[in-house]
């Protein structure tokens, strides 16, 4: 009881505390910042609705600080103010000409909205995409808004980060310094609404349910579309009774969703996704670039290492650096870091970039102030807990190793000797794998680094381990899966996923109000889906001949992590995620037009033998 009411207590203080810094910081905007609202004319004509925050000091010149958003710049009226500007409270304090812009066609911006707009391909003086508003937005800017010292930094998270992506292309001169974290990427290959081609179920229909609404004209939050009311509270049962993506889209949405009309149209990687893919203009790179992403985004852990990627293969002489930790959506900037889930990190993770990485990072490029001596990649390796600077990303010390599935459950770095061996089970769409333990309405973020005993304990989840680890293994990059497979259908998804069990001596946390067992613990460290048809190709699928072993290859995006001396590695791999990415028939056909007759069971097989050897590929960190 003591403990109770102390926790209660110290629950009670956080919280006051927490109200006092938002109040403090509401107080703060409204003392040291003038707000004024503009309707920004584009090239084309359309205005966008842009509320800027001008510091009340008018001694020096300020650069602007710029974050476009389709999820609204409320409150409106320049009379109502922001309780904070900028990412976190330091920035704030720091003192920017902060602008927050209703992008073309989303609330009060006039025009019209399209999710993830490609560039235009069109010529003239009214053609417009991102780019050109972004670079319209800036070039008003400068020559309007009094005392600006001639320079903007862009930045944003998840959707905005797509905005801060496409300010790139053709920047406009006065952009010098660019933050795109967690940007949305590639809505096909491995952000948000798909991995792998495969429909991340949960995060699509819960997020268009309302985001996919149209907007007839400007409107405010209070006039917008309401949350989906899910009849059943369990999302594991609403999903499955639906029985298919087909009958929740003529269901609930009838023709209204635009984004879920496009899925159905273009169930395959063509030139609608294509066109979306804001990494193929991502040459000759102006401004300084710093990509932010967390090894445990659910959202957009793809979108971060690509966008860095791509921006070193095709404008090599960028300034380019990429920051990642171990972070959710978001998290660098939405707490501390110290934890996530149920893992500990020892130390305020999301503080230590705040003030050494991104606020030095504006400060230098948008006003010539402090240093700014990053690394190119400057990444916290979760497990062994500690930033490290590397040269490259991946490092250039990272050397891949196969690690193989052999028979009875082991992994080892050794090929296997068997002959003719594998693990044979059966996968059943009636009762798939769901994709973390309990029940939940909607998907949690902690599902990205939970306990995958749950998991273990099905008959189909193939489960492989290493013997207790001699030596500490650290992961710096992409992870592949080579896996040799055979099936009774003609398609199915595969699941892959590295987990990093605890020691069985592992001490429970202190309190520990989840009554945690850590002993034995599976954290999951990286998981990714592959929809079997696109093994090959995303835009040409191809069908599985049933009973033949065929090749499934495909990278799980990068990891940072420190399997310890004591430790294990696992692999799980299984054939449903559920109800996070939807289910497969398994069998070849356009999954979007399936109906509820048209899932089967399926025998499939794992093969681990020396003919046949299924592996995976890890990047481990020379020493």
């Amino acid at each position: 009881m003591k403990l109770f009411k102390s926790l209660l207590f110290i629950s009670f203080i956080v919280l006051s505390i927490s109200a006092f810094a938002q109040q403090t910081d509401s107080a703060y905007v409204r003392d040291n910042y003038t707000k004024i609202e503009r309707l920004i004319p584009m090239r084309d004509g359309v205005k966008l609705f842009t509320s800027i925050y001008i510091p009340k000091d008018q001694g020096k010149k300020y650069p602007f600080l710029i974050n476009r958003t389709p999820y609204t710049v409320a409150p409106y009226g320049e009379n109502e103010y922001k309780k904070s500007l900028g990412n976190f409270p330091a920035m704030m304090r720091e003192g920017f000409i902060f602008v927050y812009q209703d992008v073309r066609g989303r609330w009060m911006s006039e025009g019209n909205f399209e999710d993830i707009r490609p560039q235009t391909t069109e010529k003239g003086k009214k053609a417009i995409d991102e780019s050109t508003d972004t670079y319209d937005t800036i070039d008003w800017l400068v020559k309007n808004i009094k005392n600006n010292n001639g320079k903007a930094g862009i930045y944003g998270i998840s959707y905005p980060g797509f905005y801060s992506t496409t300010s790139l292309p053709n920047a406009h001169p006065a952009l010098k310094a660019v933050s795109p974290q967690a940007p949305v990427t590639d809505w096909f290959i491995g952000d948000d609404f798909h991995h792998g081609g495969a429909l991340f179920l949960m995060d699509a229909f819960k997020f268009m349910s309302s985001f996919g609404v149209p907007r007839p004209k400007p409107i405010t939050p209070d006039q917008g579309p309401k949350p989906f009311k899910f009849p059943v509270k369990d999302s594991y049962q609403f999903y499955l009774q639906a029985g298919s993506v087909k009958n929740l889209k003529d269901k609930y949405f009838a023709d209204s969703i635009k984004f879920w009309n496009n899925l159905f149209k273009h169930p395959n990687l063509d030139t609608f996704w294509r066109a979306r893919q804001i990494t193929r203009h991502l040459t000759n790179v102006k401004p300084a670039v710093m990509t932010v992403g967390g090894f445990f985004d659910a959202e957009d852990a793809y979108g971060a290492f690509t966008t860095y990627k791509t921006i070193e293969k095709q404008s090599p002489g960028a300034n380019n650096i990429l920051v990642a930790g171990p972070w959710f959506h978001g998290g660098w900037v939405r707490g501390e870091g110290s934890s996530f889930g149920d893992i500990n990190f020892g130390t305020p993770t999301s503080l230590y970039y705040q003030e050494n990485l991104e606020l030095p990072f504006f400060k230098f490029y948008l006003k010539g102030e402090g240093s700014f001596n990053a690394a190119e990649a400057n990444i916290f390796i979760s497990g062994s807990n500690q930033w490290k600077k590397f040269d490259t990303w991946p490092p250039k010390e990272a050397e891949n190793r196969n690690l193989y599935l052999w028979p009875n459950g082991k992994l080892s770095f050794e090929k296997p000797s068997a002959k003719n061996s594998f693990d044979e089970y059966v996968s059943d769409p009636a009762k798939p794998v769901p994709f973390q333990a309990g029940i939940y309405e909607n998907r949690s973020r902690e599902y990205m680094i939970d306990d995958q005993r749950f998991a273990a304990q099905r008959p189909d989840v193939m489960v492989y381990q290493t013997d207790v680890l001699q030596e500490d293994i650290t992961l710096t990059g992409p992870v592949i899966a080579n896996l040799i497979v055979a099936t009774t259908g003609t398609d199915a998804d595969y699941v892959v996923k590295l987990i990093d069990v605890l020691p069985e001596n592992s001490p429970n946390p202190k309190p520990n109000p989840k009554n945690l067992i850590m002993g034995g613990y599976q954290m999951l460290v990286r998981g990714e889906i592959l929809r079997g048809k696109y093994r090959n190709s995303f835009e040409n699928p191809e069908p599985f001949t049933p009973n033949m072993p065929t090749k499934v290859n495909y990278a799980l995006p990068d990891v940072g992590h420190t399997f310890k001396k004591g430790h294990r590695i696992m692999i799980q791999i299984q054939n449903s995620w559920f109800p996070l990415a939807d289910r497969n028939p398994q069998k070849f056909m356009n999954i979007y037009e399936a109906q509820p007759s048209d899932f089967q069971k399926a025998t499939h097989k794992i093969y681990h033998d020396d003919q046949n050897a299924s592996y995976i590929v890890l990047p481990i960190l020379k020493h």
